[in-house]
């Protein structure tokens, strides 16, 4: 069926609709602000501990999910806040959690390492590396023996890899075929160690073949692209009950964290900048302002919106009160 270029509610020749189109720009836009003002309260000493930016991987976490439905699951790693907005998280409760404010996402108790919503089957990050993975295929596991036909889609880095819960958890999700997608953010360097240095087979997509399940690698700049690939490892997860693992190819612009601001002990200026010519956010606004699917006012509403949202965020966090000393002793055991 041939595909042209149209606002209205028909596929235009990128695949999507005028309607999908704004909602990928949106929440990638979303995303982007909510870590830049992130690292302004940082700066400004409202965040305390660690801090792990997503800018420049925005659309490895829009592009999947944008795949799933409101009753599929996902779980990350530590630099989840773009997976945590993506599942559809409120911006406020995230950013108030960042605060350590009692409003937050886990009461102000858990940080930027550790949002968890269960309103929207957002499963946590986990600071440790590669811990999550076992959680995953447990989720995975719970999904079959209910018999369900949800899906997990867990996010992960290059260092997770050589972890050996990479490789347990890949192996049992093979063996017993659970609903799991695996999706690898190689962004290159696993704090400031590169993935040649790290990783004997530094093709991470073909581990699939080792486990007997699909393995993928995608441009993980590309929205559209990540949004394909994930497309078909979830329709073939419902479908044949299988897992998969797919290597989105992606790039952080900043460092590792706010303590390793650009990563310039490791890395060249000129490799960041060359990567920034790849901003996902920059090639989607170009390519549906092409296609005709949105115009420039309707670009300069979503950037407005956007930028409201934030805003908001931040005065709700600013405004939410510190959790109480009491609470540091509750939700930490529960008896069965």
């Amino acid at each position: 069926m041939a595909k042209a270029p149209t606002r209205g509610g028909a596929p235009s020749a990128l695949g999507v609709d005028a309607a999908v189109a704004k909602r990928l720009l949106t929440d990638m836009l979303l995303i982007r602000r909510f870590e830049e003002k992130a690292a302004e309260a940082y700066t400004l000493g409202k965040i305390g501990g660690f801090l792990h930016l997503y800018i420049g991987e925005e659309a490895v976490a829009v592009g999947a999910t944008s795949m799933l439905r409101p009753d599929d699951y996902a779980i990350s790693a530590y630099r989840e806040h773009g997976h945590c907005l993506a599942k559809g998280s409120d911006p406020k409760r995230a950013m108030a959690e960042l605060f350590g404010r009692r409003d937050g996402l886990s009461k102000g108790k858990g940080g930027s390492m550790h949002l968890f919503d269960k309103s929207t089957n957002f499963l946590g990050g986990h600071a440790i590396v590669g811990a999550h993975l076992p959680i995953a295929a447990g989720v995975g596991f719970a999904i079959k023996y209910q018999g369900g036909d949800q899906v997990i889609i867990c996010s992960f880095g290059d260092g997770a890899v050589p972890e050996g819960e990479f490789h347990e958890s890949m192996n049992l999700a093979a063996l017993w075929k659970l609903p799991v997608i695996f999706l690898c953010e190689n962004n290159r360097y696993a704090m400031g160690t590169s993935i040649e240095r790290a990783l004997a087979q530094t093709e991470i997509w073909k581990f699939g073949q080792s486990y007997g399940i699909p393995g993928e690698r995608v441009d993980g700049m590309d929205v559209l692209a990540v949004r394909e690939t994930v497309g078909r490892a979830v329709a073939r997860t419902r479908q044949q009950k299988t897992p998969s693992l797919i290597e989105a190819d992606t790039y952080r612009f900043r460092g590792h964290s706010m303590r390793d601001p650009a990563g310039a002990v490791y890395r060249t200026k000129e490799e960041v900048e060359r990567e920034k010519q790849r901003d996902p956010i920059a090639q989607f606004r170009d390519k549906v302002l092409t296609a005709g699917l949105l115009s420039e006012a309707d670009v300069r509403a979503i950037e407005k919106d956007v930028n409201d949202r934030i805003d908001e965020a931040v005065a709700f966090a600013d405004a939410s009160p510190e959790p109480p000393g009491e609470w540091l002793f509750t939700d930490i055991y529960k008896e069965s």
